[in-house]
């Protein structure tokens, strides 16, 4: 198994994300966002430099991320570092009480990076009443400006 872009990686950035955001609890689409604004921070308005590069496919990671997202929900849910309750809107997510302290123990300079973002996105985004989707808009906004292209943009060669 690689550690890059592996369940566990994703858990525990997931992991970060519930810790940040205790007691509130969140559903996938909302970590699939943060996730992926955590390590692109640099793409929001005022955020800190992002923590992963640019790619060109960035508009297909959010598909993938869903799915990576998820399995390292259960890698939290089954080793007890998180805990998920059914409300009528889905599946919620959560951080248990020992969820704090293992990230505490972790000393790794990525995940004082992840836990500095964590930070930022939640005291810029997840206000009171505040739904994560709408915060994130301006980071689909600029894929779509980049993806659109008018042929006035072009040079005459192109054309």
């Amino acid at each position: 198994m690689t550690a890059l872009n592996s369940p566990v990686e994703a858990g525990m950035r997931a992991l970060v994300l519930l810790s940040e955001t205790f007691p509130r609890r969140l559903d996938v689409a909302q970590l699939v966002y943060l996730d992926h604004a955590m390590l692109h921070s640099g793409d929001l308005d005022r955020g800190p430099a992002s923590l992963h590069p640019d790619l060109p496919a960035s508009p297909g990671e959010l598909g993938l991320r869903r799915r990576l997202i998820e399995q390292g929900l259960m890698v939290l849910l089954r080793a007890g570092l998180a805990d998920m309750t059914t409300t009528d809107h889905g599946f919620m997510y959560g951080a248990t009480d020992e969820a704090a302290s293992f990230l505490s123990a972790l000393e790794a300079p990525y995940v004082s990076q992840l836990i500095e973002r964590a930070d930022w996105l939640t005291s810029t985004y997840m206000h009171e009443g505040t739904d994560v989707r709408e915060g994130m808009k301006q980071m689909t906004q600029r894929w779509s400006d980049r993806i659109h292209v008018s042929p006035g943009d072009l040079g005459e060669d192109v054309l």
